[in-house]
């Protein structure tokens, strides 16, 4: 399983929200190409940045996530905002390595189909969930959807991956939805990414033995609870 640190833009500083609310803000750094580049340096090998002003409509961090992307040295995955074959384009050509798309590719499955056949393996969709019904427009928004059934209305489309972020449980530091990530899992032909509440080094090992093929870290990171070294040694960079 790879670890993947989360670099969350708001305001053009790199920050971290508790429990998918926009105005609870726990972490601010002021030079978020900085930070990308430290989690580099300490050996991770891969980064995702979601840039959340542009995913509720508050303006966006494209500057900011060009210089991240051309200096980070390593592939990045980038979302936040992503509704139009223009922007995910764009991504790409600015060295993204994958476009995560959201909330248009959960509420607009046609457009998912066609950006998936135009951009295969490109693109990882994005399912924000609380409380196993899927959520969009910055968790704003909640869908009578199933997270599980939406994976599997979509698993014939060609995509690069499925990242879950366990809204209800994101940043607040008392471990993620198991059994949500497992279901997903299982329904799921594309590689399952989990977020949202992972906290200790038993979490990691929880979500790898229920076959998650990568966890994005935020809160944990960031404050500490885990060692970035201890990580490292036990699971893919």
């Amino acid at each position: 399983m790879i670890v993947i640190p989360a670099v969350d833009l708001r305001d053009g500083k790199c920050v971290q929200l508790v429990g998918g609310e926009y105005d609870q803000e726990s972490v601010r750094l002021d030079d978020p190409p900085a930070v990308a580049r430290d989690w580099v340096r300490q050996g991770f090998t891969r980064l995702h940045v979601v840039d959340l002003d542009a995913a509720t409509g508050r303006g966006h961090n494209t500057e900011i996530i060009r210089e991240l992307v051309r200096d980070a040295g390593v592939p990045v995955q980038v979302g936040g905002g992503v509704r139009d074959a223009d922007r995910i384009e764009a991504l790409l050509e600015q060295g993204a390595s994958w476009v995560v798309v959201g909330t248009r590719a959960v509420e607009d499955i046609a457009w998912l189909e066609e950006m998936s056949a135009r951009f295969p393996q490109q693109l990882i969709v994005a399912a924000d969930v609380r409380e196993r019904k899927v959520v969009t427009r910055g968790w704003a928004k909640t869908l009578p959807l199933d997270v599980v059934s939406y994976v599997e209305e979509i698993a014939a489309f060609p995509l690069a991956g499925a990242l879950v972020t366990a809204v209800h449980k994101e940043g607040q530091m008392q471990g993620t939805d198991l059994p949500l990530m497992e279901d997903v899992a299982d329904a799921s032909p594309w590689p399952v990414f989990a977020s949202g509440g992972v906290t200790t080094l038993d979490d990691l090992r929880a979500l790898d033995h229920r076959g998650v093929s990568g966890a994005v870290l935020g809160m944990a990171l960031y404050t500490g609870a885990i060692e970035p070294r201890r990580i490292l040694d036990e699971f893919t960079s």
